[in-house]
């Protein structure tokens, strides 16, 4: 089978490899859409990181997979050939008290391995999954859809489910690349009365709009976001992963206003008095989701008839990965999706 690697120094490396064969629990999936994450352009394609979560190991890369299940080991039962599956893209023990509780993102076991980067991932014709890792997707969402959820608007619904976002809430999201596209679109499906987002590019800034997942789209700056929400939304989800944009996102939160930071990366220094504590804010640390959340939105999209691949503005085969990956690298589109053909 055709596999795409990642050696770094922005560059794929495709290969032939062998087709996998499922041992005790585990599921051959032919990937049918593989998308990429920003943060295997932060942590993988740019440069290896290297240490602990994020270290890369040589690997088929892609962590967001979907597809359908071709073969299964002894051992499955809940999974069955011809499913059409979800993966949720880190493989825990099983035993600790996050797996338990759904979040294998948080598992800190020895045996933790995420698919792309400790296990070979979505970027390949077929994948080699345990049956735990999988979700089954609705028969009224698209393996892109799918793929869409395996990361990204996973994320964006858990932080959007910490902050308890309703109807009586204006949300402000900072940083308007695939994830903060996830946010602004499951925001109003889940009742928010205004989505205000920011981001330095003008063409996201524009994409947010056209695709409907923010009321207004802006730089940024502290005059426009006072104009916009006065003394500061409701809510906030910093999807940046920038120092810049998770300032923004406490300092126009209004007070007792909650905030979710889930972009990965970038350094803050605040002035915790004056932004956290005297203004009563709660501020979430939020990493994924787990797979009962995860579950739960796919069953959540299929009845709101919201599809993810909206946010999908470039589809490549995967003899195209080094073009995608360049495409995905140049930030200034939405979500990039690997694709196959049924």
């Amino acid at each position: 089978m055709h596999a795409a690697f990642l050696p770094g120094n922005r560059e794929v490396d495709l290969r032939e490899v062998p087709d996998p064969t499922p041992g005790h629990g585990q599921v051959v999936v032919a990937v049918r859409a593989s998308t990429i994450c920003g943060s295997d352009l932060r942590a993988i394609y740019r440069e290896h990181l290297g240490e602990g979560p994020e270290a890369y190991q040589g690997v088929v890369g892609g962590h967001e997979p979907a597809g359908r299940v071709v073969a299964v080991g002894p051992g499955v039962d809940r999974i069955g050939v011809g499913d059409r599956v979800v993966v949720y893209h880190i493989s825990g023990c099983g035993q600790c008290e996050d797996c338990r509780r759904g979040y294998q993102i948080s598992c800190s076991a020895p045996s933790r391995a995420a698919y792309g980067w400790q296990r070979d991932g979505g970027h390949a014709d077929l994948l080699l999954a345990e049956e735990r890792d999988l979700l089954v997707l609705p028969d009224a969402l698209t393996f892109l859809d799918g793929a869409c959820v395996a990361c990204g608007f996973g994320t964006a619904y858990e932080a959007l489910c910490r902050l308890a976002v309703s109807g009586r809430d204006r949300l402000l999201v900072t940083g308007l690349g695939p994830v903060g596209l996830a946010a602004g679109l499951l925001a109003g499906a889940m009742g928010v009365s205004r989505v205000v987002g920011t981001d330095p590019s003008p063409e996201r800034r524009e994409l947010a709009v056209e695709l409907g997942a923010v009321d207004e789209a802006l730089a940024g700056t502290d005059e426009e976001l006072r104009a916009a929400l006065g003394d500061g939304a409701e809510a906030a989800v910093d999807c940046s992963g920038s120092g810049r944009g998770q300032l923004t996102a406490l300092r126009h939160t209004r007070r007792w206003g909650r905030v979710a930071l889930v972009g990965e990366g970038g350094q803050l220094s605040v002035d915790v008095s004056e932004v956290l504590i005297h203004r009563q804010l709660t501020v979430h640390g939020s990493w994924v989701t787990s797979t009962v959340r995860m579950g739960e939105l796919l069953e959540n999209l299929a009845r709101w008839g919201l599809h993810p691949e909206t946010v999908v503005t470039h589809r490549f085969g995967l003899d195209q990965a080094a073009q995608a990956y360049s495409v995905a690298d140049s930030g200034v589109g939405g979500k990039v999706g690997i694709v196959w053909e049924d």
